[in-house]
């Protein structure tokens, strides 16, 4: 993995830049789709406004979430060969938290599955908390990233 480090070259600055725009559109849309969820459960299943809800929250999904997350992890995996990124804690931390967000994306597709289904599993103040995931992921990134506590 050695002979990877620095193989972007000048471009290093440009990719670092499109990766952070990325994640931008990654949390804009992980933090729009459970606010979408929020008012969809409030709907009546196979109304009008459930059906406009469900549209919505599919574009979300196929528009921003799905290509900026595979951008991101296109870009951030070229990012840490760069530098020589794996096997520092710091980075491993990180890593853990973005497989974390990925598997929550995952389960909001699940969650808006059911929902198109006409269910409504979760009770509203849980999908208020877990509107809270990415902006506490998130916070701790950009921590692991800026400060490297270890």
């Amino acid at each position: 993995m050695s002979n990877l480090i620095g193989f972007l070259g000048n471009a290093y600055p440009w990719v670092k830049a499109a990766h952070v725009t990325f994640v931008i559109f990654w949390m804009a849309g992980l933090f729009l789709l459970p606010r979408f969820y929020v008012y969809h459960h409030a709907t009546s299943p196979g109304s009008v406004e459930d059906r406009n809800w469900i549209e919505r929250e599919a574009r979300v999904r196929s528009i921003i979430l799905t290509p900026a997350m595979v951008v991101v992890w296109i870009l951030g995996l070229a990012l840490a060969f760069h530098i020589g990124a794996f096997g520092q804690h710091w980075f491993d931390a990180k890593l853990l938290l973005v497989v974390l967000l990925t598997g929550y994306q995952g389960w909001l597709g699940g969650y808006g599955r059911k929902l198109a289904d006409g269910k409504r599993p979760l009770a509203n103040k849980t999908l208020r908390f877990l509107n809270e995931v990415p902006g506490i992921a998130t916070a701790l990134i950009v921590v692991l990233v800026i400060v490297k506590p270890f």
